[in-house]
This record gives structure tokens, sequence and C-alpha cells, in this order.
């Protein structure tokens, strides 16, 4: 049931995104089938969907969008199966936590972008938020030319799952656009929301006031920059992550001659000169990109199939590899890992993530595959608070 927040921005009914490093009651993910992103080999992709589906429904929910077609329906369902088969086969037998495989029709897999955003008030109760979602700068800068059934997913998922949601279009925002600590802030970079293919007709300070009124904001922090050659005009979520209210990690290079060093340095900066909603300081965890960039190969290249309209890559374009793509599960932290020459890289990620999270299993997932897609294991989960 769709529920309208009218009269003066912004409202307070007592609803607000809480952080993600909260309890979760289930993460939402989409089946990966889309050649210009996967490929036609997908085998890399799925395996590492695999392992993710797997670290999660050994705690928590899953649910998985995958299409009305019979082919990828079979293909999903023999898929999951396996992977459910295995979770009962290491935690004594049984299934604690749902497999739940949804039928609905998407453009991609970006569950983070396009899956509703989840808000929830003080007496325990649940509800989505519907923004609209336009491919990431519609007619300016989209990356495909037709996003109409990614934009029906919120729509769609609640219905069917029976949660009520407000209907914030047509408002676009990507899920991967911000990031809160669950007391009133909320970060975002001022390269996306402030772009030309978003809401070119808001202002910054209307723009504050919806982000306020949908997602019980107080404070919104605008970084100016994200991560080096990201094609969604650099989303906060490869940039900056909340581990805890006041504390933050943030992409770094110590390299000077590396084009990040300035984007992360300003936000850096910027970040170092602000408080949060609750009036603290914040404290800056640096956590260093890749050594070596990551990038397209001849062979990558010639996997994809692209659609006309879509956007297309080339042989040697930097990917925007980053460690700060992870996604927090209950008790655990699943982190990208790279591989090859990224080794140590990838070791000292997990180093420094440890550190920070005593108190979680801090795991590597290979995602070489999914950055070859557009995005990281976070752009591709979209948590549901319990």
């Amino acid at each position: 049931m769709k529920i309208t927040r009218n009269g003066a921005l912004p409202i307070n009914d007592g609803f607000r995104m809480p952080a993600e490093f909260g309890r979760h009651e289930g993460t939402i993910m989409i089946y990966p089938t889309r050649p210009g992103s996967w490929g036609k080999n997908r085998s890399g992709a799925l395996a590492s969907f695999g392992m993710i589906f797997y670290e999660i429904l050994k705690r928590e929910d899953l649910y998985l969008l995958v299409p009305n077609d019979p082919v990828y329906y079979a293909e999903a369902k023999e898929f999951t199966d396996l992977i459910a088969k295995k979770v009962c086969a290491e935690c004594g037998g049984r299934l604690d936590h749902a497999m739940n495989i949804i039928k609905i029709d998407t453009d991609d897999s970006w569950a983070r972008d396009v899956a509703p955003i989840f808000v929830t008030g003080k007496d325990g109760a649940k509800r989505a938020v519907n923004f609209g979602f336009n491919a990431w700068g519609g007619e300016f800068d989209g990356l495909y030319a037709s996003w109409d059934k990614d934009n029906a997913v919120p729509g769609k998922f609640c219905e069917l799952c029976g949660y009520e949601y407000y209907d914030a279009e047509p408002f676009i925002l990507e899920g991967g656009s911000v990031h809160t600590d669950g007391e009133g802030t909320l970060m975002v970079t001022e390269s996306c929301l402030l772009s030309k293919g978003r809401n070119p007709s808001l202002s910054k300070k209307e723009i504050e006031e919806k982000l306020g009124s949908y997602l019980g904001i107080s404070k919104v922090l605008w970084l100016p920059r994200g991560i080096y050659n990201d094609e969604t005009n650099e989303h906060v979520d490869n940039m900056c992550a909340f581990v805890k209210p006041g504390e933050v990690v943030l992409a770094w290079t110590d390299n000077k001659d590396d084009p990040q060093y300035e984007l992360s340095k300003a936000s850096f900066d910027y970040l170092s000169s602000v408080t949060d909603a609750k009036g603290r300081q914040i404290k800056i965890h640096k956590l260093p990109i890749p050594d070596v960039p990551v990038l397209i190969t001849e062979e990558n290249l010639a996997n994809y199939v692209f659609e006309d309209g879509e956007d297309e890559r080339s042989v040697g374009e930097r990917l925007a590899a980053s460690y700060v793509n992870y996604y927090y599960i209950n008790g655990a932290l699943l982190v990208p890992q790279f591989g090859g020459e990224n080794a140590e890289s990838d070791k000292r990620a997990l180093d420094i993530l440890k550190d920070i999270h005593p108190g979680r299993d801090v795991i590597g997932i290979p995602a070489k595959d999914i950055l070859l897609g557009g995005g990281n294991i976070h752009c591709i989960t979209q948590q549901i608070p319990e």
C-alpha cells in the first residue's frame, strides 16, 4: 500500500533510515543475467554472487529477484538450491533463514540502487520508500537506454511482500548514493546528488529537505567527490561508509600521482571540518584502494554484449575498485577482494576492517567479476532492517 507524505517538508512521523551495520531481517539481491554487465559467460559473476548468497543465508533471510522467464528461473532455482543445501549441511541439517525467490523483471542486478530503501519507526514498524530510478542519469548521462523495469522494482517488491511504502517519485535517488549512521546523519557526494541527470530542478537545500522527509534525516554531509572513474557520478558507497555513529572508513591513497589522491583528500579535509547530527567530530579511518588499478582487458571486453544505448567499455579502462564497497550482514562483513597483483592490498584491507570490527567476522569475497559489471558487493545488496 502506498503512503503519501503530504504537507511542509521535512515531516517527522517517527520513521528513520537505520544504519546498515544494525541488525537485518534480510537482504535483497537480483539474479545476474544482463550480458552488458555480466557477459556471455556469467560463470565468474555467478561464483561471486553465490558466495554472497551463502554467507547471507547462514545469517539472515535472502530475497532473490529473478526474471519472470522459465529458463532463468529454473537456473536460479537450481543454483540457490545447491547453496541452501550447503548451508543446511554446515548448520546441523537445517536452514534457519529463508531463501525467498521472487519473480520480478529487472533491467540489471544493482539491488542497492533499484530496490526499496527501508525506514523504521520507534514502535518497531517498518516501511519502505520508492524513489525514482533513471539508470544513473536518465537521458543526460544514464548508463542504459531503458530502465522501466528497474524503476518498478520497489512498488512490485512491496506489494508482493506486504510492505507499506512511501512513494517519493519523481525524486531520483539510488541507494548507493547515501550512507547513514542511523542517528540522523546522512553522507552523500555532491558529484552525484547535484549531477544534471538526477534532480536538476531542485536546489541543494530542496534535496536536503526531500532526504529529511523520506529518510528521517536531520543533517546531510556533502562529500565533494567519490572514486575516480565511478560511472554512477561517484556514489558515496564506494568512497565512504559509517562503521558506527561518528566514525567512518574513507577510500584513500598516499600516491599523489594517482587521480584518486585529490578526490580522497578533498573528502578527508571536508569530513575533518564538520560534525554529525549529534555534534560529534568524525573519526576517519583511511582504507587504501588497491595498489594496482584494475583495468579492462581484451578478454574482458570480448565477453560483454552491449545493447543499443548502453554505456560501453574499452580496453585499458580503469574500473572504480574500492574496498569501501563492502556489505554488513548479521555478525559479519563481506569485503571485496581483487586478487592477482592486489593480493597484498586485499589482505591489508581485511586487516584494517578486522581491527575496526572486533565483534564481526570479516570475510573476503572474490569480487573482480562483480567490478567488471560496474559495481561491487554493496551495489548488489540492499538490507531489510530487523
